[in-house]
């Protein structure tokens, strides 16, 4: 598509966007009386209005059938967490009985790493992408500690090359090929969250298992955000948080992913807890930790009903929106818009005030774009908080914008960079 930096330009491709009418789902929140321009769904997504009324609904249940409401009313709490898995699984490319809902997301990886990170003598490194987020980098270096390793010998950190900021697939593939006989785990995320960089997973996932490595993922910024395929991958497993690009609420349920071949291996130790228990027997409450089906068998704790009806809201926007396909067109469009117009704002003043980051290729990358500012980087920020434009600073010098197909339009884009570009002109 040819871009154009004027109002006129990106009210037009609002006009002609099928899914508009989607923005009008969720609750926006104001500045000075009228809508912010909210582009930080990277971090929190915005809350869908049908959330307060699946809430409620919950809430009413609880209120009338008290602890009944796990057997009675239109939704049984019991079963309650069905509801998200097709939903679910359309969105990561899984199938139903590789899904389940369930705690935060960095309790569920400590989980899924007690199944899925079994070191020996011989094989006990972990290799990750370097500057991961913080959680799982914690959660990496109390899991090798915990099995009596030191984190400098086991986890194998990759980086870019000097003067870049993405890693090359290429360099990946070839640590993984170096270290093929030493790696007991390949762990990544979807989508780095600092450069906003859409990992080849496919291909990672290929050559892990060519080394004899387990391989999962981190999805927080890629669930919602990018197609994925997750089952077809022959990825080991996966975990997610929903409050991002799923717009579920802040500390929202998680979910998981543990592909089918892993079922009936009794090679894998799990932590038990009572809600993974076979359902068909779980009121016998006897002895023996026998699992249940599929991903349900990784269940520890009782589902949080409220949570998940919030969850379901959210969902189910999806689902009246198609999936991905169409958002992820849109999603192209919008975030392509938002980098022409920051170059154009560096040829209009004349120099590269602004660097963006994240891959420039539309298949390595989400919504997001991560911003260099070569001057006054937190006072630009500022500037656009003080105007209603949200977004997300990272030190020393990035911000991050993320234009979410589901609730953003062309023109919310272009008034943030015109407030960027207002910013400039007063300043000089």
């Amino acid at each position: 598509m040819i871009y154009q930096d004027t109002l006129e330009f990106a009210k037009e491709l609002d006009a002609q966007d099928e899914l508009r009418s989607f923005r009008n789902e969720f609750l926006i929140p104001q500045h000075n009386g009228k809508d912010a321009i909210y582009l930080c769904g990277n971090s929190l997504g915005l809350q869908p209005k049908l959330a307060e009324k699946y809430l409620k609904a919950q809430l009413n249940s609880w209120k009338d059938l008290a602890v009944e409401g796990w057997f009675q009313g239109d939704d049984p709490w019991l079963q309650f967490h069905h509801q998200l898995k097709q939903p679910l699984a359309n969105l990561v490319g899984a199938k139903t009985e590789e899904i389940t809902v369930m705690n935060s997301l960095t309790v569920n990886l400590h989980l899924l790493l007690v199944s899925f990170y079994q070191p020996n003598t011989k094989r006990y490194k972990i290799l990750m992408e370097g500057g991961a987020f913080p959680s799982d980098q914690y959660a990496v270096e109390s899991q090798v500690v915990y099995h009596g390793f030191k984190p400098e010998d086991a986890i194998i950190e990759l980086f870019p090359r000097e003067g870049e900021f993405t890693l090359r697939t290429e360099d990946v593939l070839s640590a993984i090929e170096k270290n093929a006989n030493e790696l007991a785990l390949v762990l990544f995320g979807g989508i780095n969250y600092y450069t906003g960089q859409l990992f080849d997973m496919a291909a990672i996932t290929a050559s892990a298992h060519k080394a004899g490595a387990y391989v999962g993922f981190d999805l927080a910024h890629a669930t919602g955000n990018v197609p994925l395929s997750l089952h077809d991958w022959d990825a080991d497993f996966a975990c997610w948080c929903s409050y991002k690009y799923m717009n579920s609420g802040p500390g929202g349920i998680s979910g998981i992913f543990v592909h089918e071949k892993h079922f009936n291996n009794p090679q894998l130790k799990r932590f038990a807890g009572w809600w993974g228990y076979r359902p068909d027997k779980r009121f016998l409450m006897t002895p023996g930790f026998d699992p249940a089906k599929g991903a349900e068998g990784w269940q520890v704790s009782t589902s949080p009903i409220l949570l998940m009806a919030v969850h379901k809201a959210a969902l189910d926007v999806f689902e009246k929106a198609g999936g991905l396909e169409k958002l992820r067109q849109k999603s192209i469009l919008l975030t392509g818009y938002l980098e022409y117009l920051l170059n154009e704002i560096n040829r209009k003043h004349g120099e590269a005030l602004f660097q963006i980051i994240t891959p420039k290729n539309p298949d390595e990358r989400g919504c997001q774009l991560s911003i260099i500012c070569k001057r006054d980087g937190k006072k630009i920020f500022n500037y656009l908080s003080e105007n209603g434009v949200i977004g997300d600073w990272r030190e020393p010098d990035v911000i991050r914008l993320s234009p979410v197909p589901l609730y953003n339009s062309f023109k919310d884009v272009y008034e943030a960079i015109m407030h960027l570009d207002r910013y400039l002109v007063i300043s000089e």
